[in-house]
């Protein structure tokens, strides 16, 4: 691993990346699913005047002259909309949380590997938020898992399971971590103000991956990433003053982060899977299936566009789970799995971008990845 820095930022860049594959991998979701309709229920008032609140603050047409003009044509027609193409989110109910949620996915990618927690040798955990603010859910998984090796927190928003993965691959090719078990989970409705529009766009989920040792020229062939600095302020969190919802904490915006967003998401993108193929010895023809994060229901369709792949090469779930942060591009890459859209041997480019953090792509060749059961239809929220 190389890293470069300069006045203006510090660029990552593993290369000749091999000896490291994802064995198996699952997801979990909590029970209950809030639909649109169900906001036009609760929230008539609010939906009648969603134009001054801060969904479509956001997401706004830009100035005819703004960057990112491949981002504001996918984006355009949904703008009409005021949930912004968003139609259904999984959301916490009584007894879930991330730590619940994390440890699902976790034995549930462990039986399809037809292995148990002693098999595991680390634990890498990022939970956006964790359930116990202010020391992570790294050891509240491992004592509900029943681990016995090393666990430790990382962290890197919704960028967090791509920095997972290529963290637990250099673990895996040191030799340092044989077994190595990667689990992220996102509860946004935990911290989203129902009196907010951005918790419209918001929901919750969780991804579990098992990382062993492979020959070289399989798994994980290359990765590269780069910090995002100029989504600072974009989206951030605040505490909230005195809550009564039991919420201590909110996602919120700014005027000017929806620009920031649009503008940086085309450089981002490029940036990170040139490197990762790069690093991998291949070039964009030479790819199989694009697996990207979708914030937004326009963000798989302006993915392919930048980089030139058809819609059948690549899979949008936004409209099934919202936006999920980090569990976006897993879950993505699950049901392109599950589906039988990426088969044994098949080259996928996977990208993920984080705000105020980081953003990263990775070629995976993809093998025997045994996968846990699809997730159940969501229970309409009462």
């Amino acid at each position: 691993m190389t890293t470069m820095t300069t006045a203006n930022k510090t660029t990552t860049t593993t290369t000749n990346l091999a000896g490291a594959d994802i064995l198996a991998m699952a997801v979990a979701f909590p029970r209950y699913e809030r639909t649109t309709e169900w906001f036009k229920r609760q929230q008539p008032d609010l939906v009648a005047n969603e134009a001054s609140r801060s969904l479509a603050k956001l997401w706004q047409p830009p100035p005819a002259d703004a960057p990112g003009r491949i981002f504001a044509e996918a984006m355009a027609p949904y703008l009409n909309d005021p949930f912004r193409g968003t139609v259904a989110r999984r959301v916490l109910g009584p007894g879930e949380s991330s730590v619940t949620l994390g440890a699902q996915a976790a034995r549930a990618a462990l039986a399809a590997a037809k292995m148990t927690a002693s098999d595991v040798d680390l634990a890498l955990v990022s939970a956006l938020l964790p359930t116990p603010i202010g020391c992570g859910d790294a050891v509240y998984l491992a004592r509900e898992l029943g681990l016995r090796g090393a666990a430790f927190n990382l962290e890197s928003n919704c960028a967090s399971a791509l920095l997972g993965l290529q963290t637990a691959a250099a673990f895996v090719r040191s030799g340092e971590y044989r077994r190595v078990l990667v689990v992220v989970s996102c509860t946004y409705s935990r911290n989203m103000d129902l009196a907010d529009t951005l918790s419209w766009s918001s929901g919750d989920g969780a991804v579990a991956f098992l990382l062993g040792p492979c020959e070289p020229g399989q798994g994980i062939l290359g990765a590269h990433s780069v910090h995002t600095a100029d989504t600072i302020d974009a989206l951030y969190v605040a505490i909230a003053p005195e809550p009564n919802d039991g919420k201590p904490f909110r996602l919120r915006t700014n005027k000017k982060g929806g620009a920031a967003l649009r503008d940086t998401a085309e450089p981002y993108l490029r940036r990170c899977t040139d490197g990762a193929l790069k690093a991998a010895g291949l070039t964009r023809k030479e790819i199989d299936f694009l697996v990207v994060t979708t914030p937004t229901a326009w963000y798989a369709d302006f993915a392919a566009r930048v980089l030139g792949f058809d819609k059948s090469q690549t899979i949008d779930l936004h409209p099934a789970y919202a936006n999920i942060g980090p569990v976006l591009m897993p879950a993505n890459l699950f049901h392109a799995a599950s589906a039988g859209k990426i088969r044994r041997g098949d080259r996928v480019l996977l990208y993920a971008i984080g705000s105020v953090s980081s953003a990263g792509a990775m070629v995976v060749r993809w093998g025997d990845v045994k996968l846990g059961p699809v997730p159940e239809p969501g229970v309409p929220e009462p």
